[in-house]
């Protein structure tokens, strides 16, 4: 598949400029490419040597173990909300008094397993926006 061409053709890179670096500079030109936005080591220097901004990413890993509760609450509500609609088809479609009786009480049961993850999702939300505030 070609390249796209710029709209602006004056930013086609169409100099080459051949550089040697000692291993330290190389090392922390890929530690900045590795933390940063950047898709290249050679878009790091292009970005200093033209003095332009380059975006650093930083990652909390504090925040790993919220981050895959959250992750496994949002599986569970997930499957308990394809459970609710499993139960509410069943209810709709049963024949006697029984059988639907015998449904709004699994559904019923279902929806309190709901309330507990809630809980526990706001909480969750609550530590995150409060180590997420610390800055301001």
């Amino acid at each position: 598949m070609p390249t796209k061409k710029p709209k602006n053709p004056e930013q086609l890179l169409t100099h080459p400029i051949i550089v040697r670096v000692n291993e330290e500079t190389f090392r922390r030109l890929e530690k900045i490419h590795l933390n940063s936005n950047c898709q290249s080591i050679g878009e790091v220097a292009r970005n200093i040597l033209s003095r332009e901004k380059i975006l650093m990413l930083t990652r909390d890993l504090t925040m790993n173990a919220p981050m895959e509760e959250l992750a496994s609450i949002r599986k569970e509500l997930r499957s308990i909300g394809i459970n609710i609609n499993q139960q509410t088809k069943h209810f709709h479609t049963s024949e006697n008094e029984a059988q639907r009786s015998f449904y709004f009480m699994r559904t019923s049961d279902l929806y309190k397993n709901v309330g507990g993850k809630v809980d526990r999702l706001l909480e969750l939300v609550t530590q995150m926006s409060m180590r997420w505030l610390q800055g301001y």
